[in-house]
């Protein structure tokens, strides 16, 4: 495996990854379409046992859904963790307006069906992203970004802790989140995933947190980038 690259957390605010690699390779159940190492992020209340990514109910969310203005990381501001080349942004794909976990699952069922048999789109799965060229042979891709939000062109050079766009609803998505992995290629469909860790952030240990530095997150863990959320 080559040694991890090293990154900056992309987000502000609290968090929970519901699949990281540092709970499991691949983290998202394939290694295809360079997502070995992928990782999500959703935004949840610090003081919510539930770890709810929203602020309605759970009966509102399962019978009716709840409107992207009701959950919490919709909208917040993705940062590069790293410096690079944009070569890839597609933005302008519609969010569906109400999140609801029986149509997003029917959604992502039929987007994920479609995709490996070579039907689907990019698009479908990841919703509007940036890609960049981080250096030779390493590209990050940000997918799922909110429609309109994305604050990048093609050919831009961007340094670290530069906005890229917003957390997002778009594509194969069951809450709004930020879908991050590195690969070895931009072409998701050939690309292999490449290892990373987040040079330091901040896990949260009963009532206070504590810092890691050179590690990643595991599924159970509430995080933040920042020192004192």
């Amino acid at each position: 495996m080559p040694e991890p690259i090293i990154v900056d957390f992309p987000l502000r605010g609290v968090w929970i990854t519901p699949n990281s690699p540092g709970s499991k390779v691949p983290s998202h159940g394939t290694a295809r379409f360079g997502e070995a190492y992928a990782i999500d992020f959703v935004m949840i209340d610090v003081n919510d046992k539930m770890k709810k990514f929203y602020d309605r109910s759970f009966g509102e969310y399962v019978l009716r859904g709840v409107p992207l203005s009701a959950c919490y990381g919709w909208g917040e501001r993705v940062y590069a963790p790293v410096g690079g080349e944009v070569i890839r942004v597609v933005d302008g794909i519609e969010e569906r307006d109400r999140v609801n976990v029986f149509r997003d699952f029917r959604y992502m069922r039929k987007a994920t069906r479609d995709f490996l048999a070579g039907s689907g789109s990019v698009e479908s799965m990841a919703g509007n992203y940036v890609m960049l060229k981080c250096s030779a042979g390493v590209y990050a891709l940000f997918a799922h970004l909110k429609r309109d939000s994305i604050a990048v062109r093609p050919g831009q050079i961007v340094s670290t802790g530069q906005a890229l766009g917003e957390v997002g609803h778009s594509g194969n998505s069951m809450a709004p989140h930020l879908h991050m992995q590195f690969m070895d290629s931009d072409d998701l469909r050939a690309s292999t995933g490449l290892p990373f860790v987040f040079g330091s952030y901040a896990a949260r240990r009963g009532s206070g947190w504590i810092t890691k530095t050179n590690s990643l997150p595991t599924v159970d863990e509430v995080i933040t980038g920042e020192t004192s959320p």
